[in-house]
């Protein structure tokens, strides 16, 4: 257990994540705070085990010492499931999974700052998003918070966030389906001609080839 009990890290790092997530985030309305807030136990989860009390390793130890003979189920290293499961050698941190990882938490990250930014010109204006990201979506931000979510899934599984990862993915599609009447409701016809043609999470070939950004109404 010398890898875990690290509470004080385990606080730094899931403040580090919440903190970027709001600034790129930025949330003003009731369910801005919502999507947070859901994302922040995810995070406050994640790195509850990752540093604190692995509580994943610990219910599968005795599988695992069973499974793979020599293994230190409580090393730091072993916590890296995937890597471990797959019988994978060599440093974790290098492994496909966790590059992997770092760049979808990355383009995560990234995703949501451009949709705040795109948002925040048009609500300035009065006018509808339909530039950058939503040129392509109409949720560009969910999509980053389960990018983000997916990311750290992959770098370090626990039976915790694997159950609340459909959750919240639930949760952010029935969100999604509110904000869309609620712009509807707003902006009438442009939303129609927008909604017709931009998918609410996956791009469409479509719109991912499309040489012109449509103008904002």
């Amino acid at each position: 257990m010398n890898a875990y009990g690290l509470w004080l890290l385990a606080l730094v790092n899931a403040a580090f994540f919440i903190f970027f997530a709001l600034s790129f985030f930025r949330p003003r309305t009731r369910t801005d705070w919502r999507s947070l807030g859901a994302f922040s136990a995810f995070v406050v989860a994640l790195f509850a085990e990752m540093y604190g009390f692995p509580l994943t390793i610990y219910l599968l130890a005795g599988w695992l010492q069973s499974r793979f003979p020599g293994l230190d189920p409580y090393s730091h290293e072993a916590g890296h499931l995937w890597h471990t499961l797959l019988g994978l050698k060599g440093d974790p941190h290098f492994d496909a999974f966790h590059i992997l990882s770092q760049v979808l938490i990355f383009g995560g990250f990234a995703l949501i700052a451009a949709g705040w930014d795109s948002l925040y010109r048009a609500q300035k204006q009065g006018a509808l998003a339909t530039a950058g990201p939503y040129r392509l979506v109409r949720h560009p931000q969910y999509d980053g918070f389960a990018l983000i979510m997916t990311g750290f899934l992959l770098q370090w599984p626990t039976l915790l966030t694997l159950v609340m990862y459909p959750v919240l993915v639930i949760m952010y599609v029935r969100l999604a389906r509110r904000e869309d009447r609620e712009v509807a409701a707003t902006f009438g016809p442009a939303y129609e001609a927008w909604a017709a043609g931009t998918p609410a999470f996956f791009p469409s070939l479509a719109a991912l080839f499309r040489k012109s950004e449509p103008r904002e109404a």
